[in-house]
């Protein structure tokens, strides 16, 4: 099996920062084709590309954020590839993971059934020493085209499966990318505040216990333009 690393990295005004730096690394999931290598590149370069390759093992991009006066978030988006012959391997790429996004394509329903088996696989993998599991967020994604899962089903799914919230996006027209990301972190600052300083994510030894789901986040406008992702 093929193991691809690369690391895309944006310095933003880092030089002589003095604050407290913080490294999360955050899982970005789903089937093959939800977009999930466009969702990386567009908020960690602000570049779209029509056509990807699909990935193959994980990936990775880093970006540097000053997230306020008194710290720096040197934020990793890990790229999970969809295919299911790389199952077995997630373990391994999950590891040490604080947040997770698990994504599926507006266009395809088979894509939001799998969501379940993604939400479970990383609650099974990794859990806080709160008991509770990392924190998740659900994306629609490519919700620039036309969708055929209901908002509904949607807002009830997140709700099931213990998402904190779920976000439209679209890496083509550059919509949810950044309120998505900046939601995650702010939940993932929060429950780093909750457990102890020297307290690691670890694998679990109970089912996590469930958590609501907030309202889902949906854009004023949207255009029906092609996203397409491998």
């Amino acid at each position: 099996m093929q193991f691809i690393l690369k690391i895309l990295y944006i310095n933003m005004n880092t030089a002589n920062y003095k604050n407290k730096e913080k490294t999360f690394k955050v899982l970005v999931l789903g089937d093959v084709g939800t977009g999930k290598t466009s969702f990386i590149r567009r908020y960690v370069s602000q570049k779209f590309f029509i056509n990807y390759k699909a990935t193959i093992g994980s990936d990775f991009a880093l970006k540097v954020i000053d997230w306020d006066e008194n710290c720096q978030i040197k934020l990793q988006l890990w790229d999970i590839a969809g295919q299911e012959r790389f199952s077995s391997m997630t373990r391994v790429y999950y590891r040490d993971a604080v947040g997770a996004f698990v994504a599926f394509d507006v266009t395809r329903a088979a894509t939001f059934d799998a969501v379940a088996k993604w939400k479970q696989d990383v609650d099974t993998k990794l859990i806080l020493p709160t008991g509770l599991p990392i924190p998740a967020v659900l994306l629609a994604n490519k919700c620039d085209q036309e969708s055929i899962v209901r908002k509904d089903k949607v807002n009830k799914l997140c709700e099931d499966l213990g998402f904190l919230c779920s976000f439209e996006t679209s890496a083509k027209e550059n919509i949810g990318i950044d309120e998505s990301i900046k939601f995650l972190l702010t939940k993932i600052l929060e429950t780093e505040q909750s457990v102890s300083s020297n307290a690691g994510v670890g694998l679990p030894e109970k089912e996590p216990p469930a958590r609501n789901c907030c309202a889902c986040h949906y854009p004023k406008t949207k255009s029906l333009m092609n996203d397409v992702d491998g």
